[in-house]
């Protein structure tokens, strides 16, 4: 079970202050990676300056953007360790996920309203899947209930790491974690509350007790 910080920001000044914070309480960080085309939103997308903080942090890229494959070699360059693409923007998951295994870790994230069966790997050759609990693209949404049902279905289906991202917060934590959630990705629960240690420990207590 972990929890992990998330981070979707568009400017590098609003990352590195978070990833200063991320560092006393988290040795891994999710970096959200929107292109603009996935959603109207778009993120800060040039991987060099995370280079000051990847022998810190362990960083795992989730790539809300067209064609992901287009973004593992620079991000792996400078020191990610672990990619997660969309199937929505993924002409060819295979291939995706073959390079991504060269690369660190890899994974498939599924948006709130893509089936499951649209994975169309083996389970077997990916390190996670992440599920959406919300509409991908934006921090501070409410958590969907639907996606507790998608996190059934799929642990049904497999062992594998499922790791969930959008709105989770103390009040729903632990039924995802008793759905069949393994990781859990959390942006504005941490960031937007006064203390982002007390928020994320709380996070943590609560699918460890």
């Amino acid at each position: 079970m972990q929890v992990i910080p998330g981070i979707l920001e568009s400017n590098w000044e609003t990352i590195e202050e978070a990833l200063e914070k991320v560092k006393t309480f988290s040795n891994t960080v999710h970096i959200d990676l929107i292109d603009g085309k996935f959603s109207k939103k778009k993120t800060f997308l040039d991987p060099q300056p995370f280079s000051t903080y990847t022998k810190e942090l362990f960083f795992e890229a989730h790539l809300m953007t067209d064609n992901p494959i287009e973004y593992l070699e620079a991000f792996a360059k400078i020191g990610f360790k672990r990619f997660i693409g969309h199937v929505e923007k993924m002409p060819d998951a295979a291939e995706f996920v073959a390079k991504g295994q060269f690369l660190g870790e890899v994974g498939l994230a599924l948006d709130l309203s893509t089936d499951i069966d649209n994975i169309k790997v083996p389970f077997d050759d990916l390190d996670v899947i992440l599920l959406m609990g919300v509409t991908a693209g934006a921090s501070g949404q409410e958590f969907m209930p639907q996606a507790l049902e998608k996190i059934k279905a799929l642990r049904a289906r497999t062992n594998i790491v499922i790791e969930v991202d959008g709105g989770v917060n103390d009040k729903n934590i632990r039924e995802i974690k008793n759905a069949g959630t393994n990781r859990f990705v959390t942006t504005s629960f941490v960031f937007k509350n006064i203390d982002p240690i007390r928020a994320y420990k709380s996070l943590v207590t609560l699918i460890t007790d």
